[in-house]
């Protein structure tokens, strides 16, 4: 097969941004010749059943939620988080003022591409002043980050207006096609091992980058594993995604439209966190591979819902001996899908304090109706661990102090919510591995959590490339 200057792995936001920034920056007279591989489909074929059929039917070979032209967040929510302290530790390896430099740099070319010009998150009255006294009262640190909404629906367009200006500047994107593993020589990185029925396809290169994002961690950690590719544990986020009324988080949707808090309850101060908040959105299910079924949010322009949703994350890191996040993560989700008969599973916030399980017939007599209408009433604390369980009703009630009625006993809860971050390459601030001509990048990296930061790292990583002889 044809050799190439550059090799992605995955069409999502840093693959995406790579090759475009690439392009702009490459001084090949001829441009790059640039292979995109991609496991989905293109933008404009990714459509789920569901809409259809009121159900998951849990697509073969690939859910069209998470996988695709675009990656998977593009699908949820759409929004890009403008701050450099959102979104990840990009900025630790880069420096903040150069990450924030990039964020301002990859939203002109969102604008450019479509992107709506309202930002959300800018409100500097006098309700911004009394959420954060809430918050610091209650022990909560409120996060500054103005959002762009591009909304599941007008992401699709933008994205696909993106795949059009890749393939009319002469990217070869290829679609259905998995990657199977890198060629290594004794000089590095040399190129990918295609599936192509029962064989491999040898596809060369002169660079590889591998941008698979969440759904792809797992892969790459098995890739660090086999290549000894330089990396160390990285965090996997296990929780829930909480829904309420709208009129609930009025004032916050209205203020800050994200609200980003984070928290450390006690009695073992992890982490937790709130994150991808959808103001009249749509609680979601998607798919992975291994048929494990994960709760998400989608957020709209124009269909609403009466309820807000969002997430709450526990961050787990591990210490030694133990070295597989990402499989302890799997392992919850499958006892939670294994107690929901394989679908997602919801619970009333009242009924996990009173130490009841939910029941179907509970939920159609409360105010608060399950926007995912085959999520099965049961007991998401069979499930959960006990730490992180604790942590989640803890962060709830602190939650409650900044937004009152969050705590009510109608609150749903479903569960499992889970973030797969493959342990962290180790790279420098060229984004070079210990391999030579492999680069690893966004979410599927360790170093990027969602759309933003991992489209930046995409436009760092092809300046890096375009300033190397022959790209």
């Amino acid at each position: 097969m044809n050799n190439y200057d550059l090799i992605i792995v995955g069409a999502g936001p840093a693959g995406i941004f790579t090759a475009l920034e690439l392009l702009r920056k490459s001084s090949k007279t001829t441009g790059p010749r640039i292979c995109l591989i991609e496991k989905g489909k293109p933008v404009e074929k990714r459509h789920c059943p569901k809409a259809e059929v009121g159900h998951c039917v849990n697509c073969r070979p690939t859910c069209a939620i998470t996988t695709g032209f675009s990656g998977a967040g593009a699908f949820s929510d759409g929004k890009l988080s403008l701050s450099y302290e959102v979104g990840g530790d990009l900025p630790t390896l880069i420096g903040e003022e150069f990450a924030q430099e990039l964020i301002d740099y990859t939203d002109k070319i969102y604008l450019e591409f479509g992107a709506d010009p309202h930002v959300e998150g800018i409100y500097t009255g006098e309700d911004i002043k009394e959420i954060r006294k809430n918050a610091i009262h209650a022990g909560l640190k409120l996060v500054d980050c103005p959002i762009r909404h591009l909304g599941t629906e007008k992401a699709q367009e933008l994205y696909l207006a993106i795949q059009n200006y890749l393939a009319d500047n002469g990217v070869e994107m290829l679609f259905n096609t998995e990657c199977e593993n890198i060629i290594l020589e004794e000089e590095g990185c040399k190129g990918v091992l295609l599936k192509d029925g029962d064989d491999l396809l040898p596809v060369y290169a002169d660079e590889v980058v591998i941008g698979t994002g969440r759904r792809g961690a797992d892969w790459l950690e098995k890739l660090c594993a086999e290549h000894h590719i330089a990396h160390k544990p990285g965090t996997v986020d296990i929780g829930v995604r909480v829904e309420c009324r709208n009129e609930v988080m009025e004032k916050v949707n209205k203020v800050l439209y994200e609200s980003k808090l984070i928290g450390y309850p006690k009695p073992w101060k992890n982490k937790v966190r709130t994150f991808c908040q959808n103001p009249g959105g749509f609680v979601a299910q998607e798919n992975y591979d291994n048929d494990l079924a994960v709760v998400n949010g989608h957020s709209f322009k124009e269909k609403k819902s009466p309820n807000t949703n969002l997430a709450i994350l526990v961050s787990h890191n591990f210490t030694e001996p133990f070295n597989q996040p990402i499989a302890y993560a799997q392992k919850v989700g499958e006892l939670t899908n294994m107690l929901g008969a394989g679908h997602i599973m919801v619970q009333r916030y009242g009924d996990i304090l009173d130490g009841k399980r939910t029941w179907q017939k509970e939920l159609a007599q409360s105010n608060v109706k399950p926007t995912l209408k085959d999520a099965v009433a049961g007991d998401i604390t069979a499930a959960m661990p006990y730490r992180a369980m604790t942590n989640i009703i803890e962060f709830i009630k602190m939650l409650d102090m900044v937004v009152p009625g969050f705590a009510a006993n109608e609150t749903l809860l479903y569960s499992p919510e889970l973030k797969f971050y493959s342990n962290k390459v180790k790279m420098d601030e060229n984004l070079d591995t210990n391999i030579k001509g492999l680069h690893c990048l966004g979410d599927s990296s360790g170093w990027t959590r969602g759309l933003m930061m991992a489209s930046v790292m995409g436009v760092l990583m092809g300046r890096k490339l375009a300033e190397k002889e022959g790209c």
